[in-house]
């Protein structure tokens, strides 16, 4: 049987009154492909943001590391002390889909037990699929839908450590790079320009035996950090230590994210940041729906296995045959 689609009506009522089930199948529509849920999504937001539901003075946080870093147990560690302190919490966990099969092991709500269960909690576990720098889709949209439910703090877990993870650096406020105790970047794959693109740099698991290790990689990431010339946004990379497990060092990780909001919102890059993403996500909506519209088009479809078995056969380069789909 085929489920009754919400009205947006429907949709803006329940997100507004903080209806976590409306919110998720909010989030479902906005995910979906299919084209009458696309249509919806938009108007859907449209409205939102005609209604002034879309705050401004939220804050978007990335957090990223290498697998093992305890990701996802810093991230339950700082949405409970943030809950404590009167926020709301959403959590928008982006697990890795399996290249063969594309399935996702969507695991985030059985490993943040806690979390899950506060009603000032929001968690979503998406599979990233093939999207860039292990962010799904439509996770830009997806801020903006759990930001008018009233969930003032809002943090994106990537898939993992890779130069892609720029996409996620273009929907959040701020950057924040996760390490285990082991200094030097090499001993944890960890790519140059990731710890450029970092904000907040946190030495995890800094408990019992591993503390001075902890202590050994801070100094050694305070000094790589020193010698990075300093970025557009004007605020120079903190390192700190942390213990997601025993709950030290959390409040010291926020009030640094603060430091960054206030030092950033007085200079004016936090708003023209903000500005320069939606620039950037407007021309990716481009893009994808041009081509989207492209592969749609019934001239290309009747086209293009003809110039894919040309290119395969060497008889006409892959140049040339896009050439030809392309003037149609």
């Amino acid at each position: 049987m085929r489920r009754q689609q919400h009205s947006v009506e429907e949709y803006i009522s329940g997100i507004r009154a903080g209806n976590r089930v409306m919110l998720g199948k909010a989030i479902t529509l906005v995910e979906s492909a299919r084209p009458e849920h696309t249509v919806l999504a938009e108007n859907l937001l449209a409205q939102l943001a005609e209604q002034n539901a879309l705050p401004s003075n939220t804050i978007r946080l990335a957090i990223t590391g290498v697998p093992g870093v305890g990701k996802s147990t810093f991230i339950e560690a700082l949405g409970m002390w943030l809950i404590e302190q009167g926020h709301r919490v959403a959590v928008l966990a982006i697990d890795p889909s399996s290249a063969i099969s594309g399935g996702s092991i969507l695991g985030d709500k059985t490993r943040m037990e806690q979390l899950s269960v506060s009603e000032r909690a929001f968690i979503r576990p998406s599979p990233a699929g093939d999207s860039l720098g292990g962010v799904a889709r439509k996770t830009r949209e997806t801020i903006l839908l759990t930001e008018a439910a009233g969930y003032d703090i809002v943090l994106v877990e990537t898939v993992g450590v890779g130069q892609s993870e720029i996409t996620a650096r273009r929907m959040c406020d701020l950057f924040m790079l996760l390490l285990l105790p082991g200094a030097g970047d090499e001993l944890q794959g960890i790519k140059r320009g990731i710890v450029e693109m970092a904000d907040i740099l946190v030495v995890n698991k800094a408990d019992g035996d591993r503390k001075k290790m902890a202590a050994m990689a801070q100094a050694h990431y305070i000094n790589a950090t020193h010698l990075l010339p300093l970025p557009e946004s004007g605020w120079s990379a903190k390192v700190l230590t942390a213990s997601a497990t025993d709950r030290t060092g959390i409040a010291e990780v926020w009030q640094q994210v603060l430091a960054y909001r206030d030092a950033t919102t007085g200079n004016g890059y936090w708003a023209q940041n903000r500005r320069q993403q939606a620039h950037f996500w407007l021309y990716e909506a481009l893009k994808d729906g041009l081509q989207r519209r492209f592969f749609q088009d019934p001239e290309v479809a009747q086209l293009l296995p003809e110039m894919e078995k040309a290119v395969l056969e060497g008889r006409i380069s892959p140049f040339a045959a896009a050439r030809r789909l392309l003037d149609l």
